[in-house]
């Protein structure tokens, strides 16, 4: 790891990102500007950055837009989405385009920092790839690989999914309400005052590739899911 973590500012307001960029070099972090939809996902797919902070409203392409695509082909690298509407359905549709937390305009900058800080933080603690392989049935997830294994095929998994099951299978045979899995996995902090179907279309993804194993996730009604033993 270098000595300083980099964050991409994709930012199309000049003063707003300037200021952006003076703090996170007085806090040590190297910041590296973008004005643009196109210039943050030219920057983004360069893979050299430790975090992206993108606002949602950019000339040209959107940050919606630019945000799925990033997470598409970065998966590992933490978005914290920047939004001047704090509506509900712009949040929502921020965390279905891969973004981990967001911060509403106007922000103080001791909540920004904090918010980057625990997403570097979490990126470092909770990386995936790191966790032992496990079974769900007749099938093994290996998160060192991105993959679930079942038999001889083998499926692709995102970080998240993996991290949807690995909750699922720490918490084997309890019931995991959506709002754990909204804290633990998307690290909405304020879970509890939020209703999605995000988790639900995640959880309906995975049961597709979980294939003869996917009735081992059940939905207990009106709470969550719960992983069968």
């Amino acid at each position: 790891m270098s000595a300083k973590q980099r964050i991409l500012v994709v930012e199309d307001e000049p003063a707003i990102r300037r200021g952006l960029l003076d703090v996170f070099a007085h806090h040590g972090f190297d910041a590296t500007p973008a004005a643009t939809g196109e210039e943050g996902l030219r920057e983004g797919l360069s893979g050299i950055h430790d975090l992206i902070v993108l606002d949602l409203m950019l000339p040209g392409i959107s940050g919606f837009d630019v945000c799925e695509r990033l997470r598409a082909e970065q998966p590992r690298v933490p978005i914290l989405m920047l939004t001047a509407r704090g509506a509900e359905e712009d949040v929502l549709r921020g965390f279905r385009a891969g973004a981990d937390d967001y911060v509403t305009k106007p922000f103080s900058l001791a909540q920004l920092l904090a918010r980057v800080n625990a997403l570097l933080r979490r990126a470092g603690e909770r990386a995936v790839e790191t966790l032992a392989a496990f079974r769900i049935g007749t099938v093994w997830i290996e998160p060192a690989r991105l993959a679930l294994r079942d038999g001889e095929q083998e499926v692709a998994l995102t970080r998240r999914e993996i991290e949807v099951l690995a909750l699922l299978a720490e918490e084997r045979g309890r019931i995991v309400s959506r709002r754990m899995l909204l804290r633990e996995v998307w690290r909405f902090e304020r879970a509890e005052h939020l209703e999605t179907r995000t988790v639900d279309m995640h959880v309906a993804k995975l049961r597709k590739k979980l294939g003869a194993a996917r009735d081992l996730i059940e939905t207990v009604r009106g709470e969550g899911y719960r992983l069968l033993a």
